[in-house]
Protein backbone atom coordinates (compact mmCIF):
# COMPACT_ATOMS: atom_id res chain seq x y z
CA UNK A 1 0.00 0.00 0.00
CA UNK A 2 1.13 3.44 -1.20
CA UNK A 3 -0.31 6.64 1.07
CA UNK A 4 -1.94 9.20 -0.98
CA UNK A 5 -2.65 12.86 -0.45
CA UNK A 6 -5.60 14.71 -2.42
CA UNK A 7 -5.25 17.22 -4.33
CA UNK A 8 -8.60 18.37 -4.99
CA UNK A 9 -11.59 17.65 -7.07
CA UNK A 10 -12.45 19.15 -10.88
CA UNK A 11 -15.24 18.62 -13.39
CA UNK A 12 -13.55 16.88 -16.58
CA UNK A 13 -15.40 18.52 -19.49
CA UNK A 14 -17.05 17.96 -21.75
CA UNK A 15 -18.80 14.93 -19.97
CA UNK A 16 -19.45 17.62 -16.51
CA UNK A 17 -18.15 14.58 -14.48
CA UNK A 18 -16.15 15.23 -11.16
CA UNK A 19 -13.26 13.40 -10.87
CA UNK A 20 -10.91 13.29 -7.44
CA UNK A 21 -7.24 13.57 -8.02
CA UNK A 22 -5.25 11.97 -5.87
CA UNK A 23 -1.40 11.86 -5.38
CA UNK A 24 1.30 9.62 -4.17
CA UNK A 25 2.70 10.88 -0.84
CA UNK A 26 6.48 9.70 -1.75
CA UNK A 27 6.05 9.18 -4.96
CA UNK A 28 5.37 10.82 -8.53
CA UNK A 29 1.80 9.62 -9.68
CA UNK A 30 -1.42 10.73 -9.79
CA UNK A 31 -4.89 8.65 -9.34
CA UNK A 32 -7.52 9.86 -10.59
CA UNK A 33 -10.72 8.79 -9.90
CA UNK A 34 -14.20 9.60 -11.26
CA UNK A 35 -16.84 10.58 -8.68
CA UNK A 36 -21.05 11.79 -8.49
CA UNK A 37 -21.41 15.44 -7.83
CA UNK A 38 -22.61 14.41 -4.48
CA UNK A 39 -18.78 13.46 -2.80
CA UNK A 40 -17.24 16.10 -4.95
CA UNK A 41 -19.26 18.57 -3.01
CA UNK A 42 -18.37 16.93 0.55
CA UNK A 43 -15.01 16.66 -0.75
CA UNK A 44 -15.39 20.59 -1.79
CA UNK A 45 -16.10 21.36 1.31
CA UNK A 46 -13.97 19.56 3.33
CA UNK A 47 -10.80 20.88 1.57
CA UNK A 48 -12.04 24.31 1.86
CA UNK A 49 -13.32 24.27 5.47
CA UNK A 50 -17.28 24.94 4.76
CA UNK A 51 -19.47 23.73 7.48
CA UNK A 52 -22.80 23.40 6.53
CA UNK A 53 -25.54 24.31 8.63
CA UNK A 54 -26.84 20.60 8.97
CA UNK A 55 -24.25 18.17 8.73
CA UNK A 56 -23.81 15.85 5.22
CA UNK A 57 -24.33 12.26 5.42
CA UNK A 58 -20.37 11.99 5.58
CA UNK A 59 -20.47 14.28 9.03
CA UNK A 60 -23.04 12.26 9.94
CA UNK A 61 -20.94 8.98 9.67
CA UNK A 62 -17.72 10.89 11.13
CA UNK A 63 -19.91 11.54 14.22
CA UNK A 64 -21.30 7.85 14.77
CA UNK A 65 -17.72 6.13 14.62
CA UNK A 66 -16.94 8.93 17.43
CA UNK A 67 -20.20 8.41 19.57
CA UNK A 68 -19.21 4.60 19.15
CA UNK A 69 -15.82 4.87 19.85
CA UNK A 70 -14.36 3.63 16.73
CA UNK A 71 -11.77 5.24 15.15
CA UNK A 72 -11.69 5.53 11.25
CA UNK A 73 -7.87 4.32 11.24
CA UNK A 74 -7.01 3.93 7.34
CA UNK A 75 -8.95 3.88 4.02
CA UNK A 76 -7.56 2.14 1.38
CA UNK A 77 -8.34 1.53 -2.17
CA UNK A 78 -7.63 -2.00 -2.64
CA UNK A 79 -8.85 -2.54 -6.49
CA UNK A 80 -9.71 -2.06 -9.93
CA UNK A 81 -12.15 -3.96 -11.51
CA UNK A 82 -14.02 -3.13 -14.66
CA UNK A 83 -12.87 0.39 -14.29
CA UNK A 84 -14.82 0.81 -10.59
CA UNK A 85 -12.65 1.60 -7.98
CA UNK A 86 -13.24 -0.61 -4.77
CA UNK A 87 -12.31 0.75 -0.75
CA UNK A 88 -12.10 -0.38 2.43
CA UNK A 89 -12.81 1.34 5.82
CA UNK A 90 -10.48 0.62 8.39
CA UNK A 91 -12.34 0.48 11.52
CA UNK A 92 -10.98 0.19 15.48
CA UNK A 93 -9.00 -2.72 15.98
CA UNK A 94 -9.94 -5.13 13.15
CA UNK A 95 -12.82 -4.29 11.55
CA UNK A 96 -12.87 -3.32 7.85
CA UNK A 97 -15.76 -2.31 5.84
CA UNK A 98 -16.19 -2.14 1.79
CA UNK A 99 -17.74 1.63 0.37
CA UNK A 100 -16.69 3.73 -2.54
CA UNK A 101 -13.52 5.70 -2.89
CA UNK A 102 -14.99 8.62 -3.17
CA UNK A 103 -17.53 8.12 0.18
CA UNK A 104 -14.33 6.86 1.87
CA UNK A 105 -11.95 10.27 1.05
CA UNK A 106 -14.83 12.33 2.10
CA UNK A 107 -14.43 10.32 5.59
CA UNK A 108 -11.01 10.10 5.24
CA UNK A 109 -10.44 14.15 5.28
CA UNK A 110 -13.07 14.91 8.02
CA UNK A 111 -11.51 12.73 10.49
CA UNK A 112 -7.84 12.64 9.21
CA UNK A 113 -6.99 9.20 8.46
CA UNK A 114 -4.47 8.49 6.08
CA UNK A 115 -5.81 7.57 2.34
CA UNK A 116 -3.51 3.83 0.78
CA UNK A 117 -3.47 2.87 -2.43
CA UNK A 118 -2.66 -0.54 -3.49
CA UNK A 119 0.31 -0.96 -5.39
CA UNK A 120 -1.44 -2.91 -8.09
CA UNK A 121 -4.25 -0.15 -8.68
CA UNK A 122 -1.78 2.53 -8.90
CA UNK A 123 0.43 0.86 -11.30
CA UNK A 124 -2.80 -0.32 -13.34
CA UNK A 125 -4.28 3.52 -13.43
CA UNK A 126 -2.08 5.77 -12.11
CA UNK A 127 -0.27 8.27 -14.07
CA UNK A 128 2.76 10.38 -14.14
CA UNK A 129 2.82 13.52 -15.06
CA UNK A 130 5.49 14.97 -16.91
CA UNK A 131 7.32 18.09 -15.87
CA UNK A 132 6.68 20.31 -18.95
CA UNK A 133 2.95 19.44 -17.23
CA UNK A 134 3.02 20.38 -13.66
CA UNK A 135 2.24 23.57 -14.85
CA UNK A 136 -0.70 22.42 -15.69
CA UNK A 137 -1.05 20.45 -12.18
CA UNK A 138 -0.23 23.94 -10.56
CA UNK A 139 -3.13 25.80 -12.86
CA UNK A 140 -5.33 23.33 -11.36
CA UNK A 141 -4.54 23.64 -7.76
CA UNK A 142 -5.50 27.42 -8.52
CA UNK A 143 -8.24 26.45 -10.23
CA UNK A 144 -9.30 24.86 -6.26
CA UNK A 145 -8.73 27.61 -4.69
CA UNK A 146 -11.33 29.19 -6.87
CA UNK A 147 -13.72 26.76 -7.14
CA UNK A 148 -17.02 26.83 -4.48
CA UNK A 149 -18.66 23.33 -3.99
CA UNK A 150 -21.81 24.61 -5.26
CA UNK A 151 -19.87 24.43 -8.92
CA UNK A 152 -20.22 20.88 -8.34
CA UNK A 153 -24.10 21.01 -7.91
CA UNK A 154 -26.42 19.31 -10.80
Amino acid sequence: MRELSVVGVRVELPSNQPIVLLREVDGDRYLPIWIGAVEATAIAYEQQGVKPARPLTHDLLRDILAALQAPLRAVEITELKDNVFYADLLIGEDLRVSARPSDSIALALRVGAPIRCADQVLTEAGIVIPDEQEDEVEKFREFLDQVRPEDFAG
